[in-house]
């Protein structure tokens, strides 16, 4: 139903979308091909991503946050693109296995980041000062308390995209 735009067929605000994430990747990914039928969404979902990248969160924590959003909303193609994310970076056989069948980490920094990321998630925000503590005792900052909902605002809109554009 939807287009696998290629960067002629792509809408004109699409184009440089296409042609940064082509020279950032090295190619161009099936989703990204997909959602530059709006440049809006696509534009949105490149930029908060990037800020999301750029948060103080380490790069394996974030992606203990993308692989909990992605494994929540059933999104296949992100969850095959952050297993590769992780595998990069070197993440242990064990956590990517925890993180796709959704079960508790052995590190308990990661496993704190996942279960704030569930109860923000959970409670849309309203997450309980006892529970906001016991992140913050697991070596995280208020800071990165917000950035958690950077990021589950950045890839809850990239899994709904995906799934319906069938990515």
């Amino acid at each position: 139903m939807f287009t696998q735009h290629t960067l002629e067929s792509a809408p004109a605000e699409s184009r440089p979308l296409i042609k940064n994430t082509v020279a950032h990747l090295g190619h161009l990914p099936d989703a990204v091909a997909k959602l530059a039928e709006s440049p809006e969404m696509l534009g949105g979902f490149l930029q908060a991503s990037g800020r999301f990248e750029a948060s103080t969160l380490d790069p394996l924590a974030q992606e203990v946050l993308v692989m909990t959003i992605a494994t929540r909303n059933g999104c296949r193609v992100c969850i095959a693109m952050h297993t590769g994310r992780l595998r990069e970076l070197n993440a242990d056989s064990a956590l990517i296995t925890a993180l796709r069948d959704q079960k508790p980490l052995d590190d308990a920094r990661l496993e704190a980041m996942r279960q704030f990321t569930l109860r923000v998630l959970a409670t849309t925000g309203d997450v309980p000062d006892d529970e906001l503590e016991e992140f913050l005792a697991a070596g995280y900052t208020r800071r990165n308390a917000l950035e958690v909902v950077l990021g589950i605002g950045t890839y809850t809109m990239s899994t709904f995209a995906n799934r319906l554009v069938r990515a």
